[in-house]
């Protein structure tokens, strides 16, 4: 895994983030699409305070501030680091998950915060010891790189929902 190529996928992810906010109507940022599903404030709430939750993951690793462990990947999550991408089954939000409608200068200042998270610990990742694990809900046991592969993954994930919430409304 080459963390110069992960970081750059990152930050474009980002920008397009950035970028669709201001594409999507001001009227139908919180609103519910037909059929149900989260609302755009809803993703980008979700997916932003993800990616800052991973990125105290990495730096706990990185630091060697994790309680110790033998324990892994599950299933899952060595399906979604080889594949780079969740298994195409629809799962249940987790309770832990705190979803909320965010307004959108609220998106932006996430995102600014996110990649200002991501700069900072994105030097450190590779001295990270790749055997200091800390837990993700679904996939288990992640160290540093694999928490930053994730927050890779998790971020291209979630720009797709938010083609399909732009679908559902046209």
């Amino acid at each position: 895994m080459s963390i110069a190529k992960e970081l750059r996928t990152i930050e474009t992810a980002l920008d397009n983030y950035r970028e669709r906010l201001d594409t999507i109507p001001d009227e139908l940022f919180a609103e519910t699409p037909a059929g149900g599903g989260w609302s755009s404030a809803e993703v980008y709430s979700h997916v932003m305070q993800s990616a800052l939750r991973s990125s105290i993951a990495i730096e706990r690793c990185a630091h060697s501030n994790c309680p110790p462990t033998k324990k892994g990947l599950s299933l899952q999550g060595h399906f979604t680091l080889l594949f780079g991408c969740f298994p195409p089954v629809k799962i249940k939000m987790l309770d832990i998950m705190n979803v909320e409608k965010i307004s959108k200068e609220d998106a932006r200042n996430l995102i600014i915060k996110c990649r200002k998270r991501i700069d900072d610990i994105a030097p450190i990742i590779a001295k990270a010891p790749p055997d200091v694990r800390y837990g993700h809900p679904r996939l288990g046991m992640l160290n540093a790189k694999q928490w930053f592969k994730f927050t890779r993954i998790h971020l291209l994930h979630h720009l797709k929902q938010l083609e399909r919430i732009k679908r559902k409304f046209n």
